[in-house]
């Protein structure tokens, strides 16, 4: 099982300077969220409202431990809420987590997807659709450029997109010295950024039915679909991928030391131990192709057929999968379902993070962040203004809270008649929004698609999110020039 940034082998050097420098760090936003307690008015927490997330980046900077950052930011906001009652609403706040429909519905995709590709990997079958790739790839800029042509077929969900490429592709990636978080990144960055630009995938049916409920003039699909052209930050990040692999914008930062390390022979980081989900070359024959091929067919027809529901799509492929073990023999009865609970387990430190995530969001809500950031810059939206304002606003909340969803339902009753007000151009101003929610599920290294993007591909959370911080931020800031020149046009 991959060891996520909470592993003890993950950063053999955390355990030195940084982690004095991380809890140095957390004492002193500690003494400073609990002496601002005096400062706030009622519910009112202003500025305050921002420690508990300014303490889980610096956190988890300083001591690349993912859990304990986000456990920590969400006490020192239970602390400012009322210290007298941290344990009961600490208790209150994971089973309202652990309760949560969409929560219950990510641990069972994450899972059962772990359980899959555990078959899979188990079986020989990853293996014999590496060996057919491998035949037409003769180059490292070649196995790049494959993973991002897969991510922009594979676009009906980001979870799928990011568990079954990163399987698929890393074995032929490790074949040519290409680090993993450069697997990553490739693959984060056809997940969320690609599925915001089709029009029948997880995100346009949700961000479609989000606008038919605010009252959008208009159908709320046709207004997405008009929206689309205006997406620009999923437009340029989708697009900065084959310069990235063909080596038109190089490597630097952790990228490139990353890559350093990978070029010397190692691709997979040191202290990461995939497990049931690793594949493992033992010379035996392979079964045919199709024991890969068919089961991911049937995920991804079955996720369209049941309405865009990865859920159902998953369970259809494992049944498939278990029927061609089981005619083939492939496995012992026994085999097949230990492999599949290990393949589950191996999901369990992804999914504490999500779990984690979850619960500072909850914390967050109780201080008012959102409320707060979106009034502060509220002066700000002038009509030329409203985009860029709002792609910038929304996405740092993106960014602090890993909501991608929920945030926006938030979100878009306070946005949208302010543009209507403004007489704003709407699509474009849908489009800011959109991108913002692309931008926090690329760039948030406790969210989703950031943190299975990393346990697909063998890397941890953390390392992953590192590395891929300063392509984000280039498309960031590309995207937000746009946003700048459309409104004020």
């Amino acid at each position: 099982m991959t060891h996520s940034p909470t592993g003890p082998t993950a950063h053999p050097h955390s355990v030195g300077g940084s982690t004095k420098g991380g809890l140095l760090f957390l004492g002193i936003l500690l003494i400073a969220s609990l002496s601002g307690l005096a400062l706030i008015d009622g519910d009112d927490y202003g500025v305050y409202s921002l420690l508990p997330t300014a303490v889980v980046l610096g956190m988890a900077i300083l001591t690349r431990r993912t859990i304990e950052s986000l456990l920590t930011g969400a006490l020192v906001g239970l602390l400012m809420i009322d210290p007298t009652t941290v344990v009961s609403q600490g208790s209150d706040i994971l089973l309202t987590v652990l309760g949560n429909d969409t929560v219950t519905w990510i641990i069972l995709v994450c899972g059962l997807f772990g359980s899959l590709i555990a078959l899979l990997v188990k079986t020989g079958g990853v293996l014999s659709f590496g060996d057919a790739v491998t035949r037409r790839i003769h180059g490292r800029r070649q196995s790049l450029l494959a993973t991002w042509v897969l991510g922009l077929i594979i676009f009906v969900d980001d979870y799928l997109n990011a568990l079954t490429i990163s399987a698929s592709m890393k074995k032929i990636t490790d074949r040519f010295n290409i680090s993993r978080e450069k697997l990553a990144y490739v693959v984060d960055s056809t997940a969320a950024p690609i599925c915001i630009l089709v029009p029948f995938s997880t995100w346009a049916v949700f961000f479609a039915g989000l606008l038919e409920d605010n009252d959008v003039t208009g159908n709320g699909m046709q207004l997405y679909i008009e929206a689309i052209p205006f997406m620009f930050y999923a437009w340029v990040a989708a697009a900065l991928v084959p310069l990235v692999a063909l080596g038109w914008l190089p490597d630097f930062g952790p990228m490139k030391a990353a890559e350093a390390r990978a070029a010397a022979g190692q691709p997979i980081p040191t202290g990461v131990d995939d497990g049931a989900l690793e594949v493992a070359d033992d010379g035996r024959k392979r079964p045919h192709l199709l024991n890969f091929l068919l089961p991911i067919v049937t995920l991804v027809f079955f996720t369209w057929y049941y309405d865009i529901d990865i859920l159902r799509g998953v369970i259809v492929a494992l049944a498939v999968t278990l029927v061609l073990i089981g005619v083939q023999r492939l496995l012992s009865f026994h085999d097949t379902f230990d492999t599949a609970l290990d393949g589950f387990k191996a999901m369990i430190m992804p999914l504490g993070t999500l779990v984690a995530g979850f619960a500072l969001k909850e914390v967050n809500d109780m201080l008012g962040l959102t409320d707060y950031v979106i009034a502060t810059v509220q002066p700000l939206m002038t009509p030329g203004m409203l985009p860029v304002v709002v792609f910038v606003t929304m996405a740092f909340l993106a960014f602090a809270t890993a909501s991608f969803w929920g945030l926006f339902a938030v979100a878009l009753p306070i946005v949208l008649p302010l543009a209507a007000s403004m007489d704003a151009h709407m699509p474009l101003v849908i489009g800011a929004l959109i991108s913002a929610s692309a931008f926090g599920s690329h760039a948030c290294f406790y969210g989703d698609s950031t943190v299975l993007s990393a346990q697909g591909s063998g890397c941890t959370p953390m390392a992953h999110a590192l590395t891929q911080l300063p392509y984000v931020l280039i498309a960031a800031g590309i995207s937000a020039a746009i946003f700048l020149l459309a409104g004020l046009m």
